[in-house]
């Protein structure tokens, strides 16, 4: 009987194994280089580009040119964006392609006779949008570090627009979702007034001719000439605030990333006007003296230490961040060690914090939903990571069909009036109010993680207000609690953001006893109207130097690699 029992005992150790093994996640592996992003056309692009023997800021021009085709839900030449890199020599640094308010732009422009905000004007139409920053961002780091001609580059995205994108399930979802909304700011004769269904296909052909003119004449293609003569009056016809003299001012600016330390981890990231960077260190540098792998993966003690954490940085968030150039920021105060722990005083594991107990720290001396992120590694071993967004889904929902541009609604990410929540329920401060040529806080947190001196992961996430928690789980799920790169994007998300005090879970994804636990504990949870919490493209460098991408299954990310 003993031997019989042992042998069960092995049948169902071998039989578990084998199930284990079967169930294990794991993402496109490649040898050399990897794109992820939020459509495969896109992916394949960039990767062509270091195929044709680019590096991966060919790439990131190609990309991102080419997700204003192939994803105008969240890509689009009028809107802006983020870009931290990482040269295969260890150095970094960041690039600030935000949009930024017209040089018409008041502190109190969404505001009527009475004070109050006026419901839409900072979301919806041409008063919504601030002066685009795409195309001077590509321009910018592709002059910079780029190897192959941009002719080259463009070429191939003006040939993806010419040919067309095919319709998945999930874009017919999106455009007939939002297509009432396009139609009812933009006219019903424009492109996006069509009802598409999946297997259609949709050709770009306005949008090929703006893309070439850019080709043609460079950075000034779009911000001075007919372009810009034609894009500002549109604007203003429609009521909006942009002019031909803010967009031939635009420019892209490089900035010193944020960088920490998390145990063995360094982590490089965005700085202000993103607030990612800061606010990603400050929650990392409170769970830190915690012993966060012995807690459990997304149990009740895991994830009240980070909910706790989540809640203190951004109340810190709203208060303190906003444009560098128009506001001191206390950046080194922020990350410090020490203030990091007081601000964790009050955290017990007996009950939650009320928000309403949670103020600003201390310190002597206020997004989009609709964002994309896309991760690059090249064959050289330089990183790249890139956040790029319009705010809502399809921005403004003003779209200029003869230039084939959706505008952003950007403006929406300032304090309208400091104490009033934006969009996505974000309560902004004096730091983040409206000023003529300032950039708009933002949530964007394209992230780099070295370890041991090595790269080890480029991550970043859509989702508005949500983006820092998701790239904090992604980076926690691989570190902590040693998952690869698709298991990590994979697993089921939270979010909180100090107001409202509410904890986001994703449906139908946690144990229901584990919510049951939070809320005896004080939490209150929302898994009922919870959007996705992000859609991650990631890379994770293995310890045998190959790649593991992971696209979110979310969406319609793919890797591509080879």
């Amino acid at each position: 009987m003993r031997k019989i029992g042992i042998y069960l005992l092995a049948a169902t150790l071998m039989v578990s194994g084998c199930r284990r093994e079967k169930e294990k996640i794991t993402g496109l592996v490649a040898e050399q280089a990897m794109v992820v992003t939020a459509r495969e056309e896109a992916s394949a692009i960039g990767l062509k580009m270091i195929q044709k023997g680019g590096n991966a800021f060919d790439a990131m021009a190609a990309t991102e040119l080419a997700l204003a085709v192939a994803y105008p839900f969240a890509g689009t030449l009028g809107g802006g964006g983020f870009m931290v890199y990482r040269m295969a020599d260890g150095e970094t640094g960041a690039l600030d392609y935000r949009e930024k308010a017209p040089m018409a732009a008041h502190r109190d422009m969404y505001l009527d006779s009475l004070g109050n905000v006026i419901d839409g004007m900072s979301r919806t139409g041409a008063t919504a949008a601030g002066v685009p920053g795409v195309v001077a961002g590509v321009f910018a780091a592709h002059e910079k570090f780029g190897s192959l001609p941009m002719s080259v580059i463009m070429d191939e995205v003006i040939a993806l627009a010419k040919r067309g994108v095919v319709v998945t399930e999930k874009q017919e979802k999106r455009l007939e979702n939002y297509r009432e909304e396009i139609i009812e700011v933009s006219g019903d004769t424009v492109l996006f007034a069509q009802a598409f269904k999946a297997g259609d296909t949709i050709r770009y052909d306005a949008l090929a001719k703006t893309l070439s003119v850019i080709k043609e004449q460079g950075k000034d293609g779009f911000y001075r000439g007919e372009i810009a003569e034609e894009l500002a009056s549109f604007v203003q016809k429609n009521g909006g605030f942009i002019t031909e003299e803010d967009l031939a001012a635009y420019e892209a600016v490089w900035r010193d990333p944020v960088s920490f330390q998390y145990k063995n981890l360094k982590v490089i990231s965005m700085p202000p006007p993103s607030s990612g960077g800061i606010t990603l260190g400050q929650i990392m540098g409170m769970i830190e003296p915690y012993e966060l792998s012995e807690m459990g993966h997304n149990e009740p003690e895991s994830i009240q230490l980070i909910v706790e954490a989540e809640r203190r940085a951004y109340a810190d968030r709203n208060h303190y961040l906003g444009d560098p150039d128009f506001v001191t920021i206390p950046r080194e105060e922020l990350l410090n060690k020490n203030y990091l722990k007081d601000r964790m005083a009050g955290f017990s594991l007996e009950r939650a914090t009320p928000s309403e107990e949670i103020e600003e720290g201390k310190i002597m001396f206020a997004e989009s939903m609709e964002t994309t992120h896309y991760s690059i590694v090249d064959n050289q071993g330089n990183a790249v990571s890139v956040t790029t967004t319009l705010n809502g889904a399809y921005g403004s929902k003003l779209y200029h069909d003869d230039l084939g541009i959706f505008l952003n609604n950007e403006m929406d990410d300032f304090s309208s009036k400091p104490g009033v929540p934006n969009m996505f329920g974000l309560i902004g401060g004096e730091a983040n109010s409206i000023a003529p040529g300032k950039r708009m806080l933002s949530s964007m947190t394209p992230t780099i993680v070295e370890k041991d001196d090595d790269l080890f992961m480029v991550v970043g996430s859509p989702g508005g207000s949500t983006i820092i928690t998701t790239v904090l789980q992604v980076i926690l799920n691989v570190y902590e609690y040693e998952m690869g790169m698709q298991e990590a994007v994979n697993q089921p998300r939270f979010h909180h953001q100090w107001l409202p005090d509410v904890v986001l879970f994703e449906p139908d994804s946690f144990e229901p006893e584990t919510l049951r636990t939070l809320e005896k504990r004080g939490y209150h949870i929302n898994e009922d109207r919870s959007p996705i919490l992000g859609k991650v493209n990631a890379i994770l460098a293995l310890p045998d130097n190959r790649l593991e991408g992971g696209a979110d299954p979310r969406g319609d990310d793919k890797a591509a690699g080879y």
